[in-house]
């Protein structure tokens, strides 16, 4: 068996135990118990426990920093998820803020909520990023943003 696939089998069994479907776990730490480099830890994460597979990543840096990887328990029919999945690595202000209206119309977002995410993915936010950059760093915004709603 691959090492890739002991990383993503002891994470799988970690969330499997847990009540909230979440693994907490310290990338050295798992690291040493399976025997491999942190850094195979990474791979796996960043290529296994996706959105796009149904997975939220988030880390703690710093002496008791941790990794906690969430699976997202819902339906196939999942609005937020299916218009995450289909929003491509670029995304123009005109069509996010369409995919925001759309959202919001839906009710899939309030209208607070809403405002903020106008905002952040706003021109005048994006102006301080390099024009080559800017709907790359927006597709990636709006993308998180949605994954914090589910």
């Amino acid at each position: 068996m691959k090492i890739s696939d002991l990383i993503t089998e002891e994470i799988l069994r970690a969330i499997s135990e847990s009540d909230e479907h979440i693994a907490s776990i310290q990338r050295n730490m798992l690291a040493n118990n399976i025997g491999c480099a942190p850094s195979q830890i990474n791979y796996v994460l960043s290529s296994r426990f996706t959105p796009e597979n149904g997975y939220i990543i988030e880390s703690q840096r710093g002496g008791g920093g941790y990794i906690r990887i969430k699976k997202v328990i819902m339906n196939k029919t999942s609005p937020l998820m299916h218009i995450i999945n289909s929003l491509g690595d670029s995304i123009d202000q005109i069509s996010a803020r369409i995919v925001i209206e759309n959202c919001l119309e839906s009710g899939l977002l309030s209208e607070d909520t809403a405002r903020v995410m106008y905002a952040a993915i706003s021109g005048n936010v994006m102006r301080q990023v390099p024009v080559s950059l800017r709907d790359k760093l927006r597709a990636a915004t709006l993308k998180e943003m949605l994954l914090v709603q589910i």
